[in-house]
């Protein structure tokens, strides 16, 4: 099938009556007059210029669509100095690129064919283009890889990127616009349909551009917002030169009961909509959304009561604003906003977003919704726990498979013993670790002592699997990811050893910036491991939206034995992830009937007291362990 529709007429029909399918205006013919402007350079197309001849019988049809489009650009170049526009055509097809090449000249743009994937990345930056129109399918390479590779350069994470596909699994779009694309047409596409979508893209994306205030300002494609890398790069800034002023945590409320209610398209939209009434309210301090639910704001040169004024206006505005959800539908939100002077004592950007995401946990508790950061005289104490005079310690137990393997496999559960000997549980420690704004630190601690146990199994020749949670607060820093990836290369461990537990509620919640964590990680061979699943929609969904391995179901269903109902949705869930080329986990199993019930389920591991009960040991004999 042709990439480019270039009419909808049957094909006995006269070529006159084709040609004029789609009529071009009454001064067209200007164009090849004595007084007609300057012709546009020709175009460089990087293979095969000798295959142009044989495309140009088709490129004719699609002309003829394009001259609307040629007038309206002449007049618009004439008027304001604009430079043509510039597409950048990756398709293998050498016919189907230089048809599209022909119809975008006839507009009066430039375009350029690159049929090599590997060649890409240096026509980009040789040809400068203002939008990639790229295929899907081609040998060795697809477009989404390709895609996912362009987005990694920071220079060229604004680049437009529109598919041209053939491809009618309806589900491709999703997957595409997921790679990083901005767009997604399919073939056969008539001309002006092309053209308009083409030139709409690049027009948007050249208007956007002068919003920049600094020649540093990096916007965010969608939103317009400043990228949360261009906010903390500010903030370094403003802690390095001691400019005084403040920094405001912005976290939306309800966002989990949101999420399931609406959909993960509405939501998304929603956070969006809610970070322009807010980049209002801040202006003209720059606001970046930091995760799936929290903005960040840095305000210069406000004192004290400036800042609590500026953080009571910014959660007021929230809460004013009717947000659409749906076409009969709209909802106002509510939220708590945290904020802390800089530079104060701040060392760097790191404890000073520490500092604000505490002071946003003091705020949901606050009438006003608004609290400011003060450090604690005793710092990381809370509710009688003293993070100082405690001693991190790792406990261990066993994930068995049901059908026998030697490879041992651990969940890990931290502990923290103070002074006087007694044992605190993660269910204490993590929380007054956050409130401490020392989760971060914790979560690295804990990794680092994970790491060691691989690192040190990996050299003794024994093969190990630990199965780790972190805070999404840390997986959400992309220093973090950064710091744990040199972490695993410097210790040389194979990180498929290495599993990360992303708790259910915690992923519906920051499916975005866990996605993009996960994605970076996958590099280094890192798995994932969803835990606490149960089923619905928005839960469901995350199978596709998150590179997982393994899925742990909720606790509850360890009593599925006595629940008929619940034993039937448990098999639905580990049908749906067998299906999904997932592996699946059940917990607590504390009894024979409870392991039955899991094994008829088609589960593949269980874990519980029935096999081990926590302990510090790392002996289980896996080899014996069968079901």
């Amino acid at each position: 099938m042709s990439a480019i529709e270039p009419t909808s007429r049957p094909q006995d029909e006269p070529l006159r009556s084709r040609l004029r399918a789609e009529k071009p205006p009454s001064h067209y013919w200007r164009r090849w007059t004595d007084d007609a402007p300057a012709e546009e350079p020709a175009i460089t197309t990087v293979t095969a210029a000798a295959d142009t001849a044989a495309a140009e019988p088709r490129a004719a049809e699609g002309n003829a669509a394009a001259a609307a489009a040629v007038v309206a650009n002449d007049t618009r170049k004439h008027e304001t100095g604009e430079t043509p526009f510039r597409i950048l055509i990756v398709e293998d097809d050498r016919g189907q690129a230089l048809f599209a090449q022909s119809v975008l000249h006839g507009a009066g743009m430039q375009a350029e064919v690159e049929m090599a994937p590997d060649a890409v990345i240096a026509a980009i930056e040789r040809f400068k283009p203002d939008l990639v129109l790229m295929d899907l399918h081609m040998p060795g390479r697809d477009g989404m890889s390709l895609t996912m590779q362009i987005r990694q350069r920071p220079d060229l994470l604004h680049l437009p990127i529109v598919f041209l596909t053939g491809d009618p699994d309806p589900e491709r779009e999703y997957e595409v616009l997921e790679s990083g694309a901005d767009d997604f047409l399919t073939k056969p596409i008539r001309p002006r349909h092309l053209i308009a979508a083409v030139s709409n893209r690049i027009q948007r994306s050249r208007q956007r551009t002068p919003l920049a205030t600094a020649p540093q300002l990096a916007l965010n494609p969608e939103t317009g917002l400043p990228t949360r890398a261009y906010l903390m790069l500010q903030l370094g800034n403003a802690l390095e030169e001691k400019t005084p002023g403040g920094l405001f945590f912005v976290e939306i409320s309800g966002t989990l009961g949101l999420r399931e209610r609406y959909g993960y398209a509405n939501f998304e939209n929603l956070m969006a909509a809610a970070g322009r009434q807010l980049a209002l309210a801040a202006a003209p301090h720059p606001l970046a959304r930091l995760n799936d639910n929290s903005f960040l704001v840095l305000a210069k040169d406000l004192d004290a009561e400036a800042m609590a004024a500026f953080a009571s206006r910014l959660r007021e505005q929230l809460g004013l604003h009717d947000f659409p959800v749906r076409t009969d539908e709209t909802l106002r939100l509510g939220g708590a906003v945290g904020y802390a002077a800089v530079p104060h004592t701040f060392s760097d950007t790191g404890s000073a977003l520490e500092a604000t995401e505490r002071a946003a946990l003091l705020a949901r508790q606050q009438p006003e919704g608004v609290a400011a950061y003060t450090p604690l005289e005793a710092s990381g104490e809370e509710d009688g726990i003293s993070l100082l005079d405690t001693a991190l310690e790792l406990a261990f137990q066993p994930i068995v498979s049901v059908a026998g393997n030697s490879l041992a496999q651990y969940q890990v559960f931290l502990r923290m013993r103070q002074a006087d000997g007694t044992l605190v549980p993660a269910a204490q420690a993590v929380p007054a670790a956050e409130m401490a704004g020392r989760i971060v630190e914790l979560d690295r601690q804990v990794m680092e002592r994970v790491l060691d146990l691989l690192a040190q199994s990996q050299s003794d020749g024994r093969l190990l699997r630990l199965f780790v949670s972190q805070s999404p607060r840390s997986l959400a820093r992309e220093t973090f990811a950064d710091w744990l990836l040199q972490a695993i290369a410097e210790r040389g461990i194979e990180g498929t050893s290495l599993i990360i537990d992303l708790r259910l509620d915690d992923a519906l919640i920051h499916s975005v910036t866990l996605r993009q964590f996960c994605n970076r990680l996958m590099a280094a061979g890192v798995q994932f491991c969803l835990s606490q699943f149960e089923p619905g929609r928005e839960a469901e969904a995350l199978l596709t939206q998150l590179p997982l391995g393994y899925l742990r179901v909720a606790s509850r269903y360890a009593t599925a034995h006595h629940d008929p109902a619940l034993r039937d949705q448990l098999r639905g869930m580990i049908d749906l992830a067998h299906r999904m080329g997932l592996q699946v986990i059940g917990q607590q199993i504390e009894d024979p009937q409870a392991a039955a019930a899991m094994w008829m389920g088609g589960v593949d591991f269980i874990q519980g007291n029935l096999v081990q009960g926590v302990g510090s040991d790392l002996g289980f004999d896996f080899q014996n362990a069968v079901l």
